[in-house]
């Protein structure tokens, strides 16, 4: 039987020919986690920024900028400028995020639950931009903003589970801590969920609507939902001290006491940051700087928790390897 010519090999099967030549290094395949992680923080921060200069309709179609362009037009102005460039920081997202599903399928030996978040990741980064054009086409409905950061927020997730795999086996995971502990983080994390979530809810009934025209709000008490995601972030705040605490008591790996401190630290200047923003009626160099620190709570709580267990080599994955390059030899 006749191979089948390299180039229809590329086509029918891009990814395996790309790893039959090329075989990064795991510190390359953890640069191009670390690339999706932070391209994902990137396109939260681009979209406030759309939201904060009025500039959500700047292009008022979609997938085209306007009906008869597919581009931003001279007669959009700046806000057509400001749109149509998170929309293109959507590709920029997405070839990294490609990235990281080449160099993990190129991986020796192949790393198959990174490939797997990986595409995930596309998954996700494709739904939120079908969601955003909903959200252009229905003039910046409220309830689809709130959906498409709720969403952002979940590739933030899986991207900094990816990165934490990258420096990780492929073993089953093992307990660092003590069972109360694990359950402590959990409770943790599904707080911070309700505590982002909280906030999208508020960004939904308060001002900045993203565009200068009437733009529907939610019918709810702006500083009344404002008060509620406060006590929210009290309370992750609390989480995280019992956490740190309890850290230090179970004598926990000196890098796990690490994490818990980091998000000390974020959440304080997350904090501060919330209530300058609320008694100076929202200014938005520090919404948009609220957003960030969004991010970067949601990311501290995660590893937080990732640090808690650790994975090794697969043994299995192992002995597969060792006995292929025995049988070379």
């Amino acid at each position: 039987m006749h191979k089948a010519p390299i180039t229809i090999g590329a086509v029918l099967n891009p990814l395996a020919y790309i790893a039959s030549r090329w075989t990064p290094s795991p510190r390359i395949v953890q640069r191009a986690a670390f690339a999706a992680l932070v391209m994902s923080v990137a396109i939260v921060v681009t979209g406030g920024a759309v939201r904060l200069t009025g500039s959500g309709l700047g292009c008022d179609t979609w997938p085209k900028c306007t009906d008869d362009s597919l581009i931003t037009t001279q007669a959009q102005g700046l806000h057509g400028v400001i749109e149509f460039g998170n929309r293109m920081l959507t590709y920029v997202l997405s070839a990294a995020v490609g990235w990281g599903i080449i160099a993990a399928r190129s991986a020796d030996p192949w790393r198959h639950a990174l490939t797997r978040l990986g595409w995930l990741q596309f998954v996700i980064v494709m739904a939120n931009a079908v969601l955003g054009g909903i959200t252009v086409m229905t003039g910046l409905n409220p309830y689809s903003v709130a959906g498409h950061f709720l969403l952002a927020t979940s590739l933030i997730a899986v991207t900094t589970v990816t990165w934490q795999r990258t420096r990780e086996g492929d073993g089953a995971p093992r307990p660092r801590v003590p069972g109360p502990v694990r359950k402590l983080s959990w409770a943790m994390l599904a707080t911070t969920f309700v505590l982002i979530a909280a906030g999208t809810v508020v960004t939904g009934a308060g001002p900045h609507a993203g565009d200068s025209s009437e733009i529907k709000r939610m019918p709810l008490d702006w500083a009344g939902i404002a008060h509620v995601h406060a006590v929210s972030a009290w309370l992750v705040c609390a989480l995280a001290v019992a956490m740190w605490l309890v850290l230090r008591v179970v004598d926990a790996p000196a890098d796990t006491r690490a994490r818990a401190r980091d998000l000390l630290i974020v959440l304080l200047a997350q904090g501060a940051v919330g209530y300058v923003q609320f008694f100076t009626e929202l200014p938005e160099l520090l919404v948009a700087a609220h957003m960030l620190g969004s991010c970067l709570v949601w990311i501290a709580v995660l590893r937080v928790a990732l640090s808690l267990r650790e994975r090794t080599a697969d043994p299995v994955g192992t002995a597969v390897r060792d006995d292929a390059q025995l049988s070379a030899v």
